[in-house]
């Protein structure tokens, strides 16, 4: 289904095209029409998920006067970011009201003077996991209100590893040697992860960095970290596994989808991915259903670091009608939505309670090792050129994967073209 394909990239990106603002009660602004309350137009990059057009349903019938229409952007994150920067760059001609961003979109949006600031009282976000919170914000400042949250999980192979007498890798040499010496032994490729240059590399090399101990920005993307020994360990890990085939190099050309069929048709012993690839793999259609577990990310000497993944709500800075915008979002964001998040759409909620719900976890088993992850884990590069950062990102950490530049070259050309963005 194509839905999961925009799940699996960790942003659902939803596009929330609302004729409003969003702070539950929030008065109109001088010169905003209808009083705050209207008509909202909400719009999707790609298909939604089938529990939201129900959910909206449910919201028109009980506010006819408010209804929400869905429009949807094109498939591609990186097309429906496109449009929308291309019409919030209109101004106060801009169709777009409330957007349901991309996490790493955040500061981004929020530096550019496209979203407006929100207050933190209008919103339960003492409800939410902690980490959430954090990718909503921007200079100290909250700019979106959490939707769907994300972490990267290691999927494995559990009957495989049940037969070697051995657990699932807990460090990155524990994960090395199995993908190295059990994978063959069943016909298997050890490992892989999502290795095309796109997004998903930059989430797969922020996440080695991350787990080795190292960043890569600072202070909002003033700063350039990444010239460390930790992110050279990082990128080698990566460009280890490659050069030595543990890595396949056709992992090279997977996004989400390609990998998680790797996985799904029983031809990878351990896989990186979202935890859609769980809910797929578990299916009844797939040749592992029954037969595969999930850990936390490995790291050097332990469990390892997730980047977060999800979508935030977002306001506009031209958005019209701000008390029916608020009071949707409140309602998008609400206990009862954020568990048919889960369990209509297989995407992770923002409300913490849910993860400890018995009923949810013998639905979701991998729950409990969900919240752990997104618990530890961190957002990406926050920079008000993130699109930029990314697509330096992409290049470099291939090319080391490549083999056209060694892990300490690789760092050291990040470091410069970073400084580059950030200087601009």
């Amino acid at each position: 289904m194509r839905w999961i394909r925009a799940a699996g990239r960790g942003l659902l990106v939803l596009v929330v095209l609302l004729t409003g603002y969003i702070a539950s009660g929030a008065q109109a602004q001088p010169g905003e029409s209808g009083g705050g309350r209207g008509p909202l137009t909400l719009a999707t990059a790609g298909d939604l998920t089938g529990y939201l057009g129900p959910l909206l349903e449910r919201w028109n019938r009980a506010h006819p006067g408010e209804r929400v229409t869905l429009v949807e952007l094109p498939d591609s994150a990186d097309e429906a970011h496109a449009q929308m920067a291309t019409d919030l760059r209109g101004g106060d001609r801009s169709r777009f009201d409330v957007l349901n961003i991309d996490v790493d979109w955040t500061s981004e949006f929020a530096a550019a003077g496209w979203i407006r600031p929100l207050p933190r009282d209008r919103f339960a976000l003492k409800t939410f996991l902690p980490p959430v919170v954090a990718t909503a914000t921007y200079d100290g400042r909250l700019y979106a209100v959490p939707y769907v949250t994300n972490a990267g999980l290691l999927l494995y192979r559990k009957d495989i590893l049940a037969k070697e007498g051995v657990p699932p890798p807990r460090t990155w040499a524990e994960l090395e040697r199995h993908a190295e010496t059990i994978a063959p032994k069943y016909g298997l490729d050890g490992y892989a992860g999502q290795f095309l240059p796109y997004e998903g590399l930059t989430v797969n090399a922020a996440e080695a960095v991350y787990s080795a101990g190292g960043t890569i920005l600072g202070d909002e993307g003033e700063r350039v970290t990444v010239d460390s020994a930790a992110a050279r360990e990082g990128i080698g890990f990566l460009a280890r596994g490659v050069r030595e085939g543990w890595i396949p190099e056709e992992a090279l050309t997977y996004k989400e989808e390609e990998s998680k069929r790797a996985f799904q048709d029983g031809r990878l012993l351990f896989l990186r991915n979202w935890p859609y690839a769980y809910v797929a793999a578990s299916a009844e259609d797939s040749a592992v259903a029954g037969k595969i577990g999930a850990v936390p990310l490995p790291g050097p000497d332990g469990p390892g670091t997730s980047v977060l993944g999800g979508s935030n709500l977002a306001v506009s800075a031209h958005a019209r009608h701000p008390d029916t915008a608020a009071r949707l979002i409140a309602y998008l964001t609400g206990e009862r939505v954020q568990r048919q998040v889960l369990t209509r759409g297989a995407l992770p909620p923002v409300r913490a309670d849910l993860y400890d719900d018995p009923e949810l976890i013998r639905a979701f088993p991998y729950l409990p090792t969900l919240r752990e992850s997104v618990l530890a884990a961190a957002p990406r590069p926050k920079s008000p050129h993130y699109d930029q950062v990314s697509l330096v990102v992409q290049a470099v950490v291939h090319d080391a994967m490549t083999g056209q530049e060694t892990p300490g070259s690789a760092v050291r050309r990040l470091a410069r073209e970073l400084a580059a963005i950030s200087g601009r």
